[in-house]
């Protein structure tokens, strides 16, 4: 700890964004940059806490509380203040296979678990380990670093988002031979067709990591779906291990009447191609235009930010999002203690670009849709809608009740449904026959990820739900550790 008063001497700082309004008009990361001395101050700021529980990673009320790979944050907190930024890296490196992108993209567990933020604003712990890794990238200390020996076992990957990615990367540093399938022509998962790239730019982020383990090795299969364009039964013999990471990606569906109108579409159906586009440079042909038109979005989190974001830089006329739970209080409830995650009211990206562009933060709380409505042409043109008041039903269980005379409609061409996901999608499971658990995810437990095929294994998403990307890297890691020891015997990897 090499500055005992730091947190009494610093305010906490974040770094800055391009003012919405002008950042709307384009595809560009916004954050920008912060100078080394606020960052080595900030450093400074970290308590090096007798228990840190920032770097805890564990789950209270089914969220994440410190984090999940288990960063060693104080340590790299504090040789960014003594400005050894190599050593940082190489301590950031240890737990973090990729902290270019939760630098940008995590929410921050660890900030929410900081001992600091007991009393006053946590440590800005999110934008020191972004300015870690993009030193390490100006600065050439990330390169390509091969295995010096092969074991000459083959591993196949499905999926290629966080959790594969980091499976393949720590396996083939252990000196297997790496195939990872994807069924899209990029690989990244939702690394690349998830998160819009003024979040996670892909050519200059994304693609730059993926060169790399290219360089060590790894081996990229795109525009393959097993299954469908590779039987399931060929990585089965073709290959000593097969780790499954598909992801949580079938979406939740909103069933009511007028659903099959033109115009309404799943988040992720709107996001991949926006993503696709922006990449080619010309509207492909899963290209879904917001421009001109009313859009509202059912759902929140931050896949319903990234509908806001995109649709306001389409060009939309209006866009509404419908938030089927009250609103948050704008300080911890009594019911949300530290350590626990604090559910607080924020403004998120999209929600400030809402704002700068129409007035006011996009989302309505307590409300739902009813019905859509469509025109002569079978083409979306209202959402019917109505508040909600959230009441214990026979069981003892907390359900929406519609409140008479609540009912709104609003006009709309585009609607995005951005309501989570209900687990892995099916047929490749059927097909090789897997267990599942009562959410139809891949059954295997946490810590083992076999499943009840005995060369089989799954991990992120597909495996624990949808969740967040640092999770995703998490189990990525620890499922690499099984399967490095079910072909060895033992294992060394972390």
């Amino acid at each position: 700890m090499g500055k005992p008063t730091g947190f009494m001497e610093y305010l906490r700082e974040v770094a800055e964004d391009v003012a919405p309004s002008d950042r709307i008009h384009n595809w560009d990361e916004f954050h920008l940059p912060m100078n080394e001395e606020s960052l080595r101050n900030q450093g400074a700021r970290c308590m090096d806490c007798g228990t840190p529980f920032c770097h805890t990673g564990i789950e209270i009320s089914r969220m994440a509380s410190g984090c999940p790979i288990n960063n060693i944050i104080p340590e790299w907190n504090d040789l960014v203040y003594r400005g050894l930024w190599s050593e940082a890296l190489d301590r950031l490196h240890k737990t973090n296979n990729f902290p270019e992108f939760t630098g940008r993209v995590c929410p921050a567990p660890c900030e929410g678990a900081c001992v600091l933020g007991i009393t006053n604003p946590p440590v800005t712990i999110k934008s020191i380990e972004h300015a870690i890794a993009e030193k390490g990238w100006e600065s050439g200390w990330i390169t390509p670093n091969p295995p010096q020996q092969r074991t000459g076992k083959k591993v196949a990957i499905v999926g290629s988002g966080p959790a594969g990615l980091s499976a393949a990367a720590q396996l083939n540093s252990a000196g297997h031979w790496v195939t990872v399938y994807e069924r899209a022509d990029r690989p990244g998962g939702l690394l690349m067709y998830g998160i819009p790239n003024m979040k996670l730019d892909k050519k200059a982020v994304v693609m730059r990591r993926l060169d790399v383990l290219e360089a060590e090795g790894v081996t990229f299969v795109c525009n393959t779906e097993i299954g469908t364009d590779l039987p399931a039964a060929q990585l089965l013999n073709e290959f000593d291990a097969v780790i499954l990471c598909t992801g949580a990606t079938k979406p939740r569906d909103l069933p009511i009447e007028g659903r099959d109108l033109k115009g309404i579409h799943f988040a992720m159906e709107f996001l991949t191609g926006n993503t696709r586009t922006v990449l080619n440079g010309n509207p492909t042909e899963d290209f879904i235009a917001a421009a001109g038109k009313d859009v509202v979005i059912i759902g929140g989190g931050d896949t319903g930010t990234d509908c806001v974001g995109t649709s306001i830089r389409h060009g939309c006329n209006s866009v509404t999002q419908l938030e089927i739970m009250p609103k948050p209080p704008e300080t911890r409830a009594a019911n949300n203690p530290w350590p626990e995650w604090p559910k607080i009211y924020r403004m998120d990206y999209g929600q400030e670009e809402a704002a700068a562009r129409f007035g006011s933060d996009p989302r309505s709380y307590l409300r739902t849709a009813t019905h859509f409505e469509g025109d002569e042409n079978g083409h979306l043109k209202a959402v019917h809608t109505v508040l909600v008041d959230w009441q214990k039903d026979d069981q003892g269980r907390f359900i929406p009740k519609h409140i008479e005379g609540s009912e709104k409609i609003l006009p709309a061409q585009l609607v995005l449904l951005a309501m989570g996901f209900l687990g892995p999608e099916q047929p490749l499971l059927d097909s090789l026959g897997l267990d599942r658990d009562p959410r139809s995810n891949i059954k295997a437990n946490h810590g083992e990820y076999t499943t009840s095929l005995p060369n089989v294994f799954a991990a992120g998403d597909c495996r624990r739900g949808q969740s967040l990307v640092v999770w995703a890297i998490n189990e990525g890691r620890g499922v690499a550790k099984e399967c490095d020891r079910f072909l060895m015997g033992s294992t060394d990897l972390p």
